[in-house]
């Protein structure tokens, strides 16, 4: 009878051995297998099941937005870095089929995708449609900066960003509107005190902390990670150019309290001359962007965006700063193809180098190139009758994009800072008798051109 009982209870523990190991097999074929997406190599730092969480999420929302014909991009710069070093192979393999997830289980905690504002209307159905997959999801909007001008301040409520959360992983939507200058902007995050910060850890947040300025955006379709995706056709440029990305908007307040001081001058040649220097700006960016050379609104025309918003009408010319490691002998030639003749070149790229041409009557623009020092920059100045160096001292200062007369263009992100140098404390003030080499609080001599340099660092046309 024990011997009995002793085999009947080995038996049982074989049978249940046995069954234990069929259901471990059938557990990791039907749940855990890479077929069904839900195993993926582990990445450093991550964790298998949150990396499996994320192309969760992010699977989640792309259907989301298909099932409501919501063309969506993707401009996640991590992501876009890694498909940027398979983009060649993602381009030939269509399918994208993978065992292993490599780019959406990336271990982050948002990922984030693109909305160009007129591809879509506001539906309350979608927001429905996101609760009812488990998300929570937050708007954040502003006031329409492109509605604003001198007439009206107050502008309307736009969408900015969206954060769709599901679980510990969510999803943040910019939202790009087109403006006036032919380009793309999308506006600033801001949270409001009511708001529950913790569902947007701002300062993880990869877009939003300043409104940003980018050209049209061409986009290519991948799959990846299984998934079918939109990307900028070449991540590698959008990457660069958020780098560059951050936007100030024209101070129209502050302009328009500027002018119940200063009343603007509408006169007919006032607004003859405006017109004619909005036309040489526009045809200067069009020339310079067509070289790849960096420029800025700088002295008078930079203190006309910054003051009031517009062109000042006594200034007679246009002026631009470049920073001269940007400087390209293609240059002169490039102007004088666009109808621009040279008008003078004072210095060399070694040292001081100006560049004035002219435009039509007599709206010219100056070129004004930059030197950098140790813990200043600055640009020079020729008298081209005594052969006098003139300097002109800035602090150090970065480039921010604006809209100006209807045109994408850089100024100094430290603008205040900039004009002051230029133009002191009382800038606000209107000066129209202005001396180039007296009148600006930045100027200092710089020693005299040699007679034996003159034909070189002092041309007149």
């Amino acid at each position: 009878m024990q011997r009995i009982n002793k085999n009947l209870v080995l038996g049982l523990l074989t049978l249940t051995s046995s069954v234990f190991l069929l259901f471990q097999l059938y557990y990791y074929k039907y749940y855990l297998s890479p077929k069904n997406g839900s195993v993926f190599p582990k990445i450093k730092g991550s964790k298998a099941g949150q990396d499996s969480s994320q192309l969760h999420v992010v699977r989640k929302f792309l259907s989301l937005v298909s099932n409501h014909n919501i063309p969506v991009c993707l401009i996640d710069p991590l992501l876009l870095e890694l498909i940027d070093v398979d983009l060649r192979q993602l381009r030939t393999s269509p399918d994208g089929s993978r065992s292993e997830c490599k780019y959406f289980c990336a271990p982050r905690d948002f990922t984030t995708f693109a909305l160009l504002d007129k591809t879509w209307k506001l539906e309350v159905g979608l927001f429905r449609a996101a609760e009812r997959l488990g998300f929570q999801w937050l708007r954040i909007q502003s006031k329409d900066p492109r509605l604003e001008g001198m007439e009206d301040l107050s502008g309307t409520e736009i969408p900015l960003h969206y954060i769709f959360r599901l679980a510990a992983h969510a999803i943040h939507l910019v939202v790009f509107y087109e403006r006036s200058g032919n380009y793309l902007w999308h506006g600033q995050l801001r949270l409001k005190q009511h708001m529950d910060r913790k569902f947007v850890p701002f300062r993880k947040l990869q877009f939003g902390r300043h409104p940003g300025a980018y050209d049209r955006l061409d986009v290519l379709s991948v799959s990846i990670d299984g998934l079918t995706v939109q990307i900028p056709k070449d991540p590698s440029q959008f990457l660069e150019e958020k780098a560059q990305s951050r936007f100030i908007e024209c101070r129209y307040k502050e302009a328009r309290a500027f002018f119940q001081l200063y009343p603007d001058d509408a006169s007919l040649d006032a607004m003859e001359f405006r017109k004619k220097a909005k036309a040489l700006l526009h045809l200067a960016a069009l020339t310079l962007n067509s070289l790849g050379v960096r420029f800025w609104l700088s002295s008078g025309t930079c203190l006309g965006w910054y003051r009031q918003c517009n062109i000042i009408s006594y200034s007679k010319d246009v002026d631009l700063g470049i920073f001269i490691q940007d400087y390209k002998p293609d240059i002169i030639p490039a102007f004088q193809k666009s109808g621009l003749p040279l008008k003078h070149k004072f210095g060399k790229v070694e040292d001081s180098l100006e560049l004035s041409f002219q435009g039509e009557d007599e709206v010219k623009l100056d070129i004004f190139f930059f030197y950098e020092e140790d813990d200043h920059m600055w640009n020079g100045g020729t008298q081209a009758k005594s052969g006098k160096k003139f300097k002109y001292l800035f602090p150090k200062f970065t480039l921010c994009w604006t809209e100006f007369v209807e045109l994408k263009v850089r100024v100094p992100c430290e603008t205040l800072h900039y004009i002051e140098a230029n133009y002191g404390k009382e800038w606000k003030v209107p000066v129209k008798a202005w001396d180039w080499k007296k009148s600006p609080p930045n100027v200092q001599p710089n020693g005299i051109w040699p007679i034996s340099e003159w034909e070189e660092v002092i041309q007149l046309y």
